[in-house]
């Protein structure tokens, strides 16, 4: 199930927020192994890694050419552990696991966000936009921060991707944009952590005091080719957790004119299976009106089954052409850029745009982090 290797760090490479890139030679090499990889450290939960230290590898991402996991793995620097961390906090994530980690969730009875969670048991109208990839975090953004540039946002990170919030560079470089980042169910490493999505969207609400949420996995999403097996299908649970906790939601169909594979050209059909047959609350389509005609077409046709109990709603998009293009991150979705997809990103923005619209009066979140 794991593919081991010991290797010496040779070079450093790149840091961001939470994570160390570094160059590694490997030792006792397979036939396939290369001489040198890339490796990904967590200093978080192995120490930071320095040229000369001799590190355990897992590298299976890098076997399998994962396109957004594609690096070795720092597991341990077993000659230079780092010291033991007394913080407060009991919840265990990535249970059960040889890296389980012990974090401080926002509502525990540790954490000064206590009182003001146990206290509130809904988000008060809040809007938050569901979507099943994490590459459209930053186009969501960019549509409310377009109509609503004072908008407390803040990202609540499900555990259907990568597990760390420090391994996503998009959220580094959002950082600045955004409220703050909640990590949910298995994840971890965000600004606030919580047990799940209900409680993850308290901490943003009350703890963060946004004004408005985007939910959506991390990076690396996880699919099979078959209609229920991908890690998406978790966008419509959020659905009904929104509606459970009187908020508002709003939904950003995955839509494309550029997919190779017919199965997720127009809506994907993850996006229809998550929205259609998992979300039970009723929700906002965000559909933009300024589509090209024929990939329109299509997509009110999928759309259409789908409401009632949802319905389709369709703000202006190429508008918001400047703001994605302004984003401090690269804009690319299975490896398609803005300009080979553009109809994926803009849908994404009217999204936030359309939650924009409905959104909260900014400062009106109660306490926290974001404040």
């Amino acid at each position: 199930m794991i593919r081991w290797r010991w290797g010496t760090v040779v070079a450093p490479r790149t840091s961001w927020h939470g994570s160390v890139e570094v160059e590694v030679a490997l030792e006792a090499r397979r036939p396939d192994d290369p001489e040198r990889v890339r490796a990904l450290a967590y200093p978080a939960l192995v120490g930071t890694p320095q040229v000369g230290d001799r590190v355990l590898l897992n590298v299976n991402a890098l076997a399998l050419s994962l396109g957004t996991g594609g690096y070795a793995l720092v597991v341990a620097i077993p000659d230079r552990l780092p010291d033991d961390v007394d913080a407060p906090g009991h919840v265990v994530k990535a249970r059960y696991t040889p890296l389980q980690a012990v974090v401080l969730a926002a509502d525990e009875e540790a954490s000064p966000l206590r009182d003001a969670l146990a206290n509130n048991s809904d988000i008060s109208g809040m809007p938050v936009v569901i979507a099943d990839l994490h590459s459209a975090l930053p186009a969501i953004l960019a549509g409310v921060h377009a109509d609503r540039p004072s908008a407390k946002v803040a990202y609540v990170m499900t555990d259907g991707g990568a597990l760390p919030a420090w391994f996503s560079r998009t959220v580094d470089a959002l950082r600045p944009l955004l409220a703050g980042t909640v990590t949910t169910g298995q994840a971890f490493g965000g600004d606030l952590e919580s047990t799940n999505v209900h409680s993850g969207l308290l901490a943003a609400r009350h703890g963060l005091g946004a004004d408005l949420a985007i939910v959506t996995q991390g990076p690396g999403n996880l699919g099979t080719g078959t209609s229920w097996g991908f890690s998406g299908v978790a966008a419509g649970e959020a659905v009904n957790a929104v509606a459970a906790l009187s908020g508002r939601p709003v939904a950003a169909p995955r839509i494309s004119g550029a997919d190779p594979r017919p199965r997720h050209r127009g809506v994907s059909h993850h996006s229809l299976t998550a929205f259609g047959r998992v979300a039970l609350a009723p929700a906002d389509l965000v559909v933009p009106s300024d589509l090209e005609a024929d990939l329109a077409l299509v997509v009110h046709e999928q759309l259409r089954p789908l409401c009632p109990p949802h319905r389709i709603v369709t703000p202006v998009a190429e508008d918001l052409e400047p703001a994605l293009l302004a984003l401090p991150v690269r804009l690319s979705t299975m490896g398609r850029r803005y300009e080979e997809d553009r109809a994926y990103f803009l849908a994404a923005a009217a999204a936030g745009r359309a939650a924009a619209a409905q959104s909260l009066p900014s400062g009106l979140g109660e306490g926290g982090v974001g404040d």
